[in-house]
C-alpha cells in the first residue's frame, strides 16, 4: 500500500496537482521542514505550504526512489530563483497507507536559505490574508 501512495504522491507532485497531493496525506500529517526544529502538525498550514512550494520550485523533477519497510524516499532536483538544489522527500505511512510523517531535506545551504526567504514571505502573505 505504501508503494501505491508513494507513486500517487510522486505523480501528483510531478503534475503539480495540489488536491491529489493532499489526498495522499493522513489527516494528522506531521511535516518536518529543513528550516524548523519542530514539525508542522496543522493540515491546513501544510496544505498552504505545499501550494507555496509548488509555486516556488522551477524545473522540479524526481531523480530516484528509495524503498524501505517503513519509509520511502523520493530524491529531487529543482531551481529556486537562480539556484539549483537537491533534496529528499522522506515519507512514512500510517496503517491506512497514507503519509503521516513527511520530512524534507535540501542542500546546498545557499539554496535552502533562499528558499526559506521566498517561502517565509509567501506564507506570511497567505496566512495574513
Amino acid at each position: 500500500m505504501a508503494a501505491m501512495t508513494t507513486q500517487a504522491f510522486r505523480t501528483a507532485v510531478e503534475h503539480r496537482d495540489h488536491e491529489a497531493m493532499m489526498a495522499t496525506l493522513a489527516p494528522d500529517i506531521r511535516f518536518h521542514t529543513p528550516v524548523y526544529l519542530n514539525p508542522i502538525e496543522d493540515r491546513e498550514v501544510v496544505s498552504i505550504l505545499l501550494e507555496v512550494l509548488l509555486d516556488t520550485f522551477e524545473n522540479f523533477h524526481y531523480t530516484d526512489e528509495l524503498h524501505g519497510e517503513s519509509a520511502h524516499g523520493l530524491i529531487f532536483r529543482a531551481d529556486v530563483a537562480d539556484l539549483r538544489l537537491e533534496g529528499l522527500d522522506l515519507l512514512r505511512f500510517d496503517d491506512n497507507g497514507l503519509v503521516e510523517d513527511f520530512t524534507v531535506m535540501i542542500r546546498p545551504f545557499s539554496a535552502l536559505d533562499r528558499l526559506r526567504e521566498i517561502v517565509t514571505e509567501a506564507m506570511t502573505r497567505r496566512l495574513a490574508g
